[in-house]
């Protein structure tokens, strides 16, 4: 039997970006095995140009990459699709002072012994919240009329 979350894990698409192939190969095994769909890039252009294919409900990308970096990939990302969840993956989260704010990702995740745990709990997090943004069915319908007399 399929729960609420198991069925929004399964309908749920991610893209991992990063120009290490190991980060990509070990993060895609481990969304994949909770059951998400994953696909990889290995830059900001190629990732661009799959996002302009199909829409990710989770976009997550490594900070330093060639020609385009996390920030700048982030900005692209934002023009098109203000409605995917992000999150940036740096092992200069600290140097760098790297957060929300100043990045535009949902989320910012340093690159440590906790990042797999930090990664999936964030991944679900923002996934809630999309479902969680979505209009209940018994919101008013645009050009239907309500009885306002009260």
């Amino acid at each position: 039997m399929k729960t609420a979350a198991s069925a929004a894990t399964e309908n749920s698409f991610i893209l991992l970006v990063d120009d290490n192939n190991h980060g990509l190969i070990a993060r895609r095994a481990v969304l994949e095995e909770i059951g998400y769909k994953v696909s990889t890039a290995r830059s900001g252009e190629e990732a661009l140009e799959i996002c302009s294919t199909r829409k990710f409900d989770v976009v997550v990308t490594d900070y330093k990459m060639d020609r385009m970096n996390g920030v700048e990939l982030i900005q692209e990302i934002r023009k098109s699709d203000s409605q995917a969840g992000i999150i940036l993956l740096s092992g200069f989260v600290e140097p760098l002072g790297l957060d929300e704010k100043t990045t535009g990702a949902d989320v910012v995740i340093s690159k440590s012994s906790g990042e797999v745990g930090n990664l999936v709990r964030s991944v679900s997090r923002l996934l809630a919240r999309r479902v969680e943004k979505k209009p209940v069915a018994s919101q008013k319908r645009p050009g239907k009329k309500t009885n306002t007399a009260g």
